[in-house]
Parts: structure tokens; sequence; C-alpha cells
């Protein structure tokens, strides 16, 4: 398996896309270790073998600086950062104090800021790479979710310039993602029908599963993309049909 021996964190790799992530890296031959602030209900597993977890909150830097000097500690050696731990309730900016807007930034953005300066000089050593997972919601308007789409287009913009900053010898990408149908998708779509709408508005005609998303990650960790580096590659079925085009009154099928 072509990521045999190597070693990967995966923050909030618990659930939801960070678990398709996870797996994605295990069926890979990947060494795995998944983080986040409570254990998952089941390991996280693919092909009979397992994630290590451990308890972090990212929030505080001296708990993440502890984490990633285990994970070396334990493993030896650290290969990729996949910096997927985030999310946002919806809250329209009037709805809160600047202040509650702030913590979805420092979720989304100052975290895995932190996460990949204490990751780095083990990265350096083996000439690793980052991962960022951003969001489609970062390079369009993001009403409801405005915080969380200003965090994920900061997100970007840093990767690349940590890639600069950081290069040659550890490389920094990003995942720009649409709509992944997780176990909440039902809290963003509502039910089964909902879900189906909303997927048959993406080009590819569904939604994206976690595992889409964690084959996209292995390529981008592994040495098949050894001269990618700064880049941002959309996860997102072919994106958005534009509104416009359904509300015109011309050019249409009979």
């Amino acid at each position: 398996m072509e990521l045999k021996g190597r070693v990967i964190v995966v923050t909030g790799g618990t659930r939801g896309v960070g678990a398709g992530i996870a797996r994605a890296f295990l069926a890979a031959g990947a060494e795995v270790v998944v983080c986040a602030r409570r254990p998952p209900e089941e390991p996280v597993a693919a092909g009979g073998r397992e994630a290590a977890f451990t308890p972090v909150d990212l929030r505080d830097p001296g708990a993440v600086a502890e984490f990633f000097a285990s994970v070396a500690d334990r493993f030896g050696r650290l290969d990729c950062l996949v910096n997927n731990a985030g999310g946002t309730p919806y809250r329209l900016l009037g709805e809160g104090g600047a202040e509650r807007h702030a913590r979805v930034l420092e979720l989304n953005l100052i975290a895995p800021l932190t996460a990949s300066l204490a990751a780095h000089p083990w990265l350096r050593a083996s000439r690793g790479s980052v991962l960022m997972i951003g969001s489609v919601s970062g390079t369009r308007p993001s009403p409801g979710t405005a915080a969380y789409g200003a965090a994920k287009a900061g997100l970007e913009n840093l990767a690349r310039s940590m890639a600069v900053e950081w290069a040659p010898e550890v490389r920094v990408n990003s995942l720009v993602l649409g709509m992944v149908r997780t176990e909440l998708a039902h809290l963003h779509y509502g039910d089964e029908a909902g879900i189906a709408a909303v997927g048959a508005t993406v080009p590819l005609g569904r939604l994206a599963e976690p595992s889409d998303v964690g084959e996209a990650a292995v390529f981008l960790a592994s040495d098949r993309a050894g001269y990618v580096s700064g880049a941002s590659l959309l996860v997102h079925g072919g994106g958005e049909r534009p509104a416009f085009l359904d509300a015109a009154t011309v050019n249409k099928e009979n």
C-alpha cells in the first residue's frame, strides 16, 4: 500500500468527513492518529486496522504542542497533518456579538495554524505535508455562517503562504469541499427528501461522501502529488448551477 509506514494525524477525525479521511489513510496503509475533544462512539477503522485516538482541545496551544510531541515519541515520525476539525452553528450576523463569531474563527482558522506550527518540526524532518480542509463557503457568500466562510477563506490563503514559507521541506495544500453527506447532514438539509433535493442541485447529482474526500486527501499526501504545493483542489461535484440560468425565460428546453 502506497502510504505504508507513513504517520498521519487527522484533527476532528472521529466522525463525519474526518473519519472518512482517517479510513482512507488506513486503507492506504498509513498509521493514523485522530484527535478530538471527545472519543468516538466506536473506533475509526478500515481494513481490519484502527486509528489511534488522543483527546485534545485544539484551541489550547500547550495541549496541542504536547499532543504532537506524544505522536512523535510513539511513532518516531509525522508525515502529514490533516487540519479537518471545525464547523459552525447557523447564526446570522446580527444574532450574536462579535465574541461569538470570533469563537468560530478561532476553531476554523487559528486552531489549524496552531496545529500546523506545533507539527512543523516533525513534518520538516520527514519532508511531509499539511492538508487544510476548506470549504466553498470561503469562496462565495455564506449567509448564516459568515464567520465560518471568512475563516475558510483565510485558511486557504494561509495554506498558500505557508506553502511558500515552508518549501521545499513541507508541502501545503487545501481541499475545498462542497456539500458532504455525514451523520449531521439532516441538520443542514432536512430529511431524506431534502437531502436528495439538495443533492440534485449538484452537477454530479449527489452530495459527496466522506470517502470521496478521503481519497482526495490520500492523493495529496502521497508521492504522486510530490510537485503539488500551494494548491486548492475542489471537491464539490462540479459546484453549483448558476441560479440565473433557471430564472431566465430564454433558452429553455421544452
